[in-house]
């Protein structure tokens, strides 16, 4: 007998383009922006301690299951660029993982940026260019979204069903939600067919940040215990969905936490339980009908504790950096080079903009795991400096043009008073 209630597990896989230390005295003789060497160390670690085991296991557990365990992945194209060249053997534990059939790949903008917040066209541009990498890497065409760091608002999600998609993730933010609860399919407010998953935050937090606290007064978690919560949360929804990070697993939390035992324990004790059965995004909205639509007038998003965007846009240094590079966005689309519009994606990642977070207290901790500069400042110069290098190549592809279209328009000149 098929279960009545459902769990949706979906996990982000990001890494960033960093940055190598790009001085002042770099700016106009030096057009190379990344730090090569700490993208591959850094992927390869990552990859060596969660993305080949942890794939592996959710092989093995799909296996066991017989397809009763499903899952879903958004995997940003900054990180598909970086598995090509520094770990091939991700690819192709993620294609294995695709042929399974149980493996929902969603869409996001191709490079983890902040587009859909400062530009249609260009969120657009990165939306389709991501669609067809994971088609071409996977051989499926997504029909479900999420937007970078799980950003929502009423607007975006027009964007985005506008784009062919019905179904988006976002978080289930304490104060869009008021008295309800999360554990329920929802609809836009001002786009009544895109349907909307809303994160437990809680639960999934429980996973992502708290597992490995030896001074959480429920530790240790297990997968009875989780399936308690899961249990007592549902209450009379229909689907608990738990999002988080892929590196939660052997990077976050590390292999002797426990974390992966638990995670291969958890669909056995899941389904013994019989309340809920596993499914992707898109078989949730299938096998859920919405109870009503929710509105979001100003974008929210899963980090921090305000659940919104001042992890990335919260000070002066991040406002003037976004406004910056986005400036550049109708003379880009003028010049059209390759070249110049691949440096601008990686330049829009939002890592960028929240290695400037100046945010401390509660959410300090977690700003600073993964961030290669000592403070908001050093963030914010070296990004700057690397920004006027971009606008000096711009401005000369851009008067290059312009000599062009003046040395044509002299040569018609000439021809006409010939004739």
């Amino acid at each position: 007998m098929a279960t009545s209630k459902s769990i949706c597990l979906y996990f982000q896989v990001h890494q960033p383009t960093r940055l190598r230390l790009y001085r002042f005295f770099d700016i106009g003789k030096d057009s190379h922006y990344y730090d090569d060497f700490a993208n591959r160390t850094i992927l390869r670690r990552v990859a060596t301690k969660c993305y080949l085991p942890m794939n592996q296991l959710m092989l093995e557990l799909i296996a066991k299951h017989k397809g009763k365990f499903k899952i879903a992945y958004s995997i940003s194209g900054s990180a598909l660029e970086q598995f090509r060249r520094f770990a091939p053997e991700v690819i192709e534990s993620f294609k294995a993982l695709a042929a399974t059939g149980k493996v929902e790949f969603l869409c996001e903008t191709y490079y983890h940026s902040l587009a859909s917040l400062a530009s249609e066209s260009e969120f657009r541009h990165q939306v389709l260019k991501h669609a067809a990498l994971i088609e071409e890497l996977f051989g499926v065409k997504p029909t479900a979204f999420r937007n970078t760091e799980l950003i929502y608002s009423d607007g975006i999600g027009e964007m985005v069903y506008d784009l062919g998609y019905k179904t988006m993730l976002t978080e289930g933010a304490r104060h869009i939600m008021g008295w309800r609860s999360p554990n329920y399919v929802y609809t836009g407010h001002t786009q009544s067919k895109l349907k909307l998953l809303l994160r437990n935050y809680s639960l999934s937090d429980d996973i992502a940040f708290r597992f490995s606290n030896q001074g959480w007064d429920m530790w240790p978690l297990t997968a009875e215990k989780y399936v308690d919560w899961l249990g007592k949360s549902a209450g009379e929804g229909d689907i608990v969905n738990l999002f988080m990070d892929y590196e939660t697993f052997g990077e976050h939390q590390s292999a002797d936490s426990g974390i992966f035992e638990f995670m291969r324990a958890l669909p056995a004790a899941v389904l013994a339980d019989g309340t809920f059965g596993f499914v992707t995004p898109s078989e949730a909205v299938k096998k859920h009908k919405p109870i009503s639509d929710i509105s979001v007038e100003d974008p929210i998003s899963w980090a921090d504790e305000e659940r919104d965007l001042t992890a990335w846009l919260g000070n002066e240094l991040q406002s003037e950096a976004y406004k910056k590079v986005y400036a550049m966005t109708e003379k880009l689309s003028i010049v059209n080079d390759a070249e110049l519009w691949e440096d601008f994606g990686h330049l829009q990642e939002s890592d960028h903009f929240y290695y400037m977070c100046t945010k401390f207290f509660s959410d300090g901790e977690v700003h600073k795991y993964f961030n290669p500069y000592d403070t908001p400042y050093e963030a914010f110069i070296n990004y700057m400096n690397v920004i006027s290098d971009f606008q000096i190549r711009l401005d000369e592809a851009h008067a290059a043009l312009d000599v062009k279209a003046a040395a044509v328009e002299e040569l018609g000149s000439l021809k006409r008073k010939r004739k």
